[in-house]
């Protein structure tokens, strides 16, 4: 099989995964409400800046990532 194939389901299960932990783990983690995720309201505009989420998934990936990359 050559590697798009494979690389493309590799991105789909790992989809899933994060699919079925974001729906769980939403519940006991509050991804989107942590401390330094802004949020403004002004009359019918509501703005959402989830900052400090955005930081913590960035964080997490790259040592998943990292973690990949060296044990390659």
């Amino acid at each position: 099989m050559s590697t798009i194939p494979k690389l493309l389901i590799t991105l789909g299960v790992i989809l899933v995964i994060a699919g079925l932990v974001w729906q769980v783990g939403g519940r006991y983690i509050n991804l989107g409400r942590l401390p330094g995720d802004f949020l403004f309201k002004n009359g019918n505009t509501t703005v959402y800046f989830p900052l400090m989420t955005s930081i913590i998934i960035s964080i997490v990936l790259s040592l998943i990532l990292f973690l990949f990359g060296r044990f390659r």
